[in-house]
């Protein structure tokens, strides 16, 4: 029987630096991102309070501490990496519409979630090999 599946295309080794590099700012997110979980499920109150300036109800503390666990755990699993970046990206951006919303400042508050967003993608590119392959950097004229 004949399938319709692509040959699979010759691995491409990254690097050890660069792997490391990734792997640090992926450390570095995940560890911010954990910080504001650990917060948000314990309950501390200057996280309560954080959250409410923005606009949102005591009740939904809770669950907005256990929405980017499922989140980054997926972006640390490798087979299930760049969906994880993807839906940590999503909601980091909810995370700057509720900046703006408010009317924070636009550099040191709104787009803190896209610089950890942006460090967060950079470390998967920097250690994922299909990312290199899909992202190739260009060396040189």
């Amino acid at each position: 029987m004949h399938t319709l599946a692509q040959p699979e295309a010759p691995a491409r080794t990254i690097p050890r630096p660069r792997v490391w590099v990734g792997r640090l700012l992926t450390a570095l997110v995940t560890a911010f991102l954990l910080f504001d979980v650990i917060g948000k499920v314990l309950q501390v109150q200057p996280v309560i309070d954080a959250t409410m300036a923005l606009g949102y109800s005591r009740s939904l503390v809770f669950p907005l501490g256990l929405i980017p666990i499922g989140c980054v755990v997926t972006s640390l699993v490798p087979r299930t990496s760049v969906l994880g970046t993807l839906l940590t990206t999503a909601y980091l951006g909810g995370a700057v519409a509720s900046q703006l919303r408010v009317g924070n400042p636009l550099v040191t508050h709104a787009l803190f979630p896209t610089y950890l967003g942006v460090l967060l993608w950079a470390g998967l590119v920097l250690r994922d090999p299909r990312l290199d392959a899909f992202l190739p950097v260009r060396r040189g004229a």
